[in-house]
């Protein structure tokens, strides 16, 4: 293409890219928000605090949390998608999102094209915990008292159709177990349950146990992620302990609603980067359990999909039902 239509595209082109790199130096002029879907003082609410505080230092603007617990998350993300798309409302985005991706028939949206992912900010795995007089020293001795004794011993989780929950389902498939699975309202009414013999294993993220391990009132068997975590090295996994497959990775990122410029996604992205690798944020994620690890918005994307391909099996095999 030659003469003055050529001319004309490339000052468009220029212009266009001018006016991104502009949005990009702007960006941002005033606070920023970011909606949690859990309430505060949990451990998705402390990290995000962490993370966001660091993010307010190298941006010049305070990133204020917002929490906004309801079931799946599905309020905090409408809340996110209702935003302009202009980076001064972001959102958590969690493995929790999209194991509701999967539970729900219908969502008043579509995680996998409103949301324009940004990246992941950590990852955590759960446990597996006994009372510390239990019998069971570790998984392989629970995996085989249940096959000795099919539909003899019960599991306690939180919520059905929450990451704990659909965690014991796996492992019960995956083990060719027979045992009950019984949800409680919170972890404290497990840990409960759990001295009284009721249920004779928990599954659970680390912080909700930390104290009765610490205290010695439980002991932990196994964690379900793919490799040993760097904050409990010495705890087997459990395809270590001869279920082979099992992996349970939870995970927390950000999103930003649909048609946010791409110029602010590189930025957040960039600066979250540097952010998870200050030894101090690495180390203070690390408390609560977390690995920090970001990834590039495809990365995330990805991560998501096959989350939501995952759980919907999982949903399916345990006989749950959609809502």
């Amino acid at each position: 293409m030659k003469g003055p239509n050529a001319l004309r595209t490339v000052a468009v082109l220029v212009a266009a890219l001018a006016a991104m790199l502009a949005n990009a130096q702007a960006y941002p002029d005033r606070p920023v928000k970011i909606v949690v879907p859990f309430g505060a003082g949990g451990v998705a609410d402390v990290s995000s605090r962490i993370i966001a505080d660091e993010l307010g230092e190298r941006l010049g603007q305070r990133f204020v949390i917002e929490n906004m617990p309801g079931a799946g998350g599905i309020s905090a993300a409408e809340t996110v998608l209702a935003a302009p798309p202009n980076g001064y409302t972001l959102g958590l985005v969690t493995n929790g999102t999209a194991i509701t991706a999967a539970l729900f028939n219908r969502l008043p949206f579509d995680p996998t094209v409103d949301f324009e992912m940004i990246s992941t900010l950590g990852t955590f795995d759960l446990v597996f915990a006994v009372d510390a007089a239990s019998p069971y020293q570790t998984l392989v001795d629970f995996v085989r008292a249940a096959k000795d004794s099919p539909g003899k011993l019960n599991i306690g989780t939180v919520n059905i159709g929450g990451t704990q929950n659909l965690g014991a389902e796996l492992l019960k498939s995956a083990a060719g177990i027979d045992v009950q699975i019984v949800p409680f309202r919170n972890s404290p009414d497990i840990v409960i349950a759990l001295l009284r013999d009721d249920v004779q294993m928990m599954v659970d993220f680390p912080a909700a146990v930390k104290g009765q391990i610490d205290d010695g009132r439980l002991r932990l068997l196994a964690t379900s992620g793919p490799k040993r975590s760097p904050s409990m090295p010495n705890l087997a996994t459990v395809a270590e302990c001869g279920v082979e497959g099992y992996q349970v990775t939870s995970w927390n990122g950000m999103f930003a609603p649909r048609g946010t410029p791409s110029s602010i996604i590189a930025l957040v992205n960039a600066t979250l980067r540097e952010v998870l690798a200050l030894p101090d944020v690495k180390r203070r994620l690390l408390e609560l359990g977390i690995e920090a690890r970001p990834s590039s918005p495809e990365e995330l994307t990805t991560l998501f999909k096959a989350d939501v391909r995952k759980w919907d099996d999982v949903i399916a095999h345990a006989g749950i039902e959609k809502r």
